[in-house]
């Protein structure tokens, strides 16, 4: 067995047909049966079998596609160990994330990693559901992702850390009548209309509890991702919405009031590959999204002392 036919493996693990690892690997999905059939004659018991149209891992090729996480990933710091490149700390790293962590975490960082001697940071907004995130750690060097607080966890083909565990508040325009309240029921809001993120994302989990405790279905009138226009929405009175009570940008025009019985905090972790941090850069960049989240959670608590969070609210 090579390392390319170990990392066929492992990308026909994570992504499930010989296809999709062709086209990841930007070669021809021939090309990509005949190293499996290689690394098939040097190991004696069967790497894969068919289902349906598709060849996917036996159990013994799920353990040896594990195993070629740990063998990559010795072979990426054998490499940066006899390169100057690995010890680098002005390298070029390349950040994904989705649009309200870039939001609260891209100016940081480049204020951070500004000048001389800093990581050369490349970064991308990725809107994507859940569990196409992993994904993204193909690609890039680092991937910000979130996913709710009781949600799965990320998959073993890629490292994780907790940047925020952050709350998810109601907002809602300045002047709506349950803007005086400081603490608000699932049976307060469920009446209300609601503007949420499409199907597939983290947020509609919650919504789903706040309709359950409830015992009502909500009236989901409009579809949005993007918290910036979220907040325009619900300041204009198109509904409520959940927002994060840290990474959403204020606006002088809603309040953010917490929830009561239930569970709404999502996590902010940063992905990666596991031979990805042999690299100084790397392991730089990543320090400075610990400091930023450090910055994020310090700067409010309280979302009704937030600016633009519509002052104290009467008891």
């Amino acid at each position: 067995m090579d390392e390319r036919q170990l990392r066929i493996l492992r990308e026909l693990g994570e992504l499930g047909s010989v296809s999709a690892v062709a086209e990841a690997l930007r070669v021809t999905p021939s090309a990509i049966s005949q190293q499996l059939r290689l690394l098939q004659r040097s190991i004696p018991v069967p790497l894969t079998e068919r289902a349906g149209r598709r060849v996917v891992l036996t159990e013994a090729g799920q353990a040896l596609a594990r195993a070629a996480i740990e063998v990559e990933t010795a072979l990426a710091r054998a490499r940066h160990s006899l390169a100057d490149f690995a010890e680098q700390p002005d390298g070029a790293v390349s950040l994904a994330a989705f649009h309200s962590a870039a939001s609260a975490f891209f100016p940081r960082l480049l204020r951070d990693l500004a000048g001389p001697g800093h990581p050369r940071l490349a970064l991308a907004d990725q809107d994507v559901a859940q569990d196409r995130f992993p994904a993204l750690a193909r690609d890039h060097d680092l991937v910000l992702a979130h996913r709710l607080d009781h949600g799965p966890a990320w998959p073993r083909t890629v490292a994780t850390s907790t940047l925020l565990r952050e709350p998810l508040d109601v907002a809602l325009p300045a002047g709506h009548p349950l803007a005086a309240r400081t603490l608000l029921h699932p049976r307060d809001v469920a009446g209300e209309p609601w503007i949420t993120v499409h199907d597939g994302f983290p947020l509609m989990a919650t919504i789903e509890a706040i309709a359950s405790v409830a015992n009502r279905r909500l009236h989901i009138v409009h579809r949005i991702n993007e918290f910036a226009v979220v907040a325009e929405a619900v300041a204009a009175g198109a509904g409520l919405a959940l927002m994060p009570r840290w990474t959403a940008r204020a606006h002088p025009d809603l309040v953010l009031r917490p929830l009561d019985a239930v569970h709404a905090r999502r996590h902010i972790d940063v992905l990666h590959r596991p031979e990805r941090t042999a690299r100084r850069a790397v392991r730089t960049v990543l320090a400075a999204l610990h400091r930023a989240a450090g910055e994020i959670q310090g700067q409010d608590a309280d979302p009704a002392s937030r600016p633009g969070s519509g002052g104290s609210p009467t008891p």
